[in-house]
């Protein structure tokens, strides 16, 4: 089957996954060893929202892929990991309400996935293949290390949840300004990870001061190496 296809076909059934099956609403109190109601980690229910975005943007790239870039080698070598992305990405709703260790395992490598697909990009297409898989990767990034953080002080390892979405926050910055720095036109990719950190910071407010500081410099300096990455591309 061409890939031009497989992605079509994988971009639609990764949209319809959530509804055609049981919704991931967070890790149930069963899930985990101590339960995580409210973890620090975790963007403010809104910002989940982006995924309908994300879904329709990857369809209408798919759509736009078969009919005027079917053969591109431009779209095919970004096509090979995005299929990894969507392949994983659409059984993981059900794999996130069975279990909490499995779907961190399969997020991050659909992280994976969606990062090594942004950084074939070109910037032929830009609106139409770059920035949706931009968002898709970003908004992995820092879901990723959300689902990290949840997991581990559900597990009680080391840190609490405070701990653990300090140390999340950081390393999902560290990813993600690396792969901001190495896809500079990518403005899709900073975008999510931005909206991501604005929300963890909405999350936390004066409540939790310290994760809600750290998440708005992260978003800051997010923004500020994306937005300097688009106006020298």
């Amino acid at each position: 089957m061409p890939t031009a296809l497989l992605t079509l076909i994988l971009s639609f059934a990764f949209a319809l996954a959530p509804y055609l099956g049981q919704p991931f609403m967070g890790y149930r109190d069963d899930q985990l060893p101590i339960p995580q109601p409210e973890p620090p980690v975790q963007p403010a229910g809104y910002a989940f929202a982006i995924w309908l975005v994300i879904y329709l943007w990857l369809i209408v790239s798919a759509v736009y892929g078969v009919w005027r870039r079917p053969e591109d080698p431009l779209w095919a070598r970004v096509r090979l990991p995005l299929i990894g992305a969507l392949a994983l990405g659409t059984p993981w709703n059900a794999i996130a309400n069975a279990s909490a260790i499995w779907s961190t395992v399969v997020i991050f490598a659909m992280m994976v996935c969606a990062i090594a697909a942004l950084l074939r990009c070109s910037a032929q297409d830009r609106w139409w293949l770059r920035a949706p898989v931009g968002l898709l990767a970003g908004w992995l990034t820092a879901a990723s290390f959300a689902s990290l953080g949840v997991v581990a002080a559900g597990y009680g390892l080391w840190f609490g949840p405070v701990g653990w979405a300090w140390v999340c926050i950081l390393l999902a910055l560290m990813v993600a300004l690396a792969a901001q720095v190495q896809a500079p036109g990518a403005w899709g990719y900073g975008a999510a990870v931005v909206w991501a950190l604005v929300a963890i910071a909405v999350r936390n407010g004066a409540e939790q001061w310290d994760v809600t500081l750290v998440a708005l410099v992260g978003a800051l300096l997010v923004a500020g190496v994306a937005a300097r990455g688009v106006l020298r591309a």
